[in-house]
């Protein structure tokens, strides 16, 4: 959705689609990395376990990483393993943002309500809360400010 170009990531109903790093070069200026879920994935205990180590280490090691984008499928209440992540990316020092995803699903008049309710439980630790969005590939909902954001981490990095 960021690169206006359909086909460029492989996508699945399925989770766990991702199993590998797959870095996309943007115009030889910037890259994006997209990592496996850390989460709910067909795939078994040890494979989960597996893609967990990798994105730590990779998050950990990466020292030109500008921001992660932690993606949070809006249609669902926060979950443990979510917050847990996010938790341990502040807790590491990984400079990072929330993406809602598939704001379409939720609805106009859902949107704001399901956006309390992960804010909420994220001030049940954290005092500032990093910078969240709400997108959707389908109607490229907050693709604009997602670029304009990156191109401001990308300008404060130099």
């Amino acid at each position: 959705m960021l690169c206006n170009h359909k086909g460029l990531a492989k996508i699945s109903s399925t989770p766990g689609k991702t199993q590998t790093l797959n870095i996309f070069d943007i115009d030889g200026k910037w890259q994006i990395c997209d990592l496996p879920g850390y989460g709910y994935a067909k795939v078994s205990k040890e494979k989960r376990f597996l893609f967990s180590n990798m994105i730590k280490h990779y998050l950990e090691q990466r020292e030109n990483l500008i921001c992660l984008f932690v993606l949070i499928d809006l249609r669902i209440p926060p979950q443990t393993i979510d917050l847990e992540f996010i938790n341990w990316c502040g807790e590491s020092s990984i400079p990072f943002s929330i993406i809602g995803t598939k704001a379409d699903k939720v609805g106009k008049n859902n949107l704001e309500e399901t956006l309390k309710i992960y804010t909420d439980k994220l001030f049940e630790v954290w005092v500032e809360l990093p910078p969240i969005f709400v997108s959707s590939s389908e109607d490229k909902t907050g693709r604009e400010d997602i670029l304009k954001y990156i191109k401001e981490c990308m300008k404060k990095d130099k």
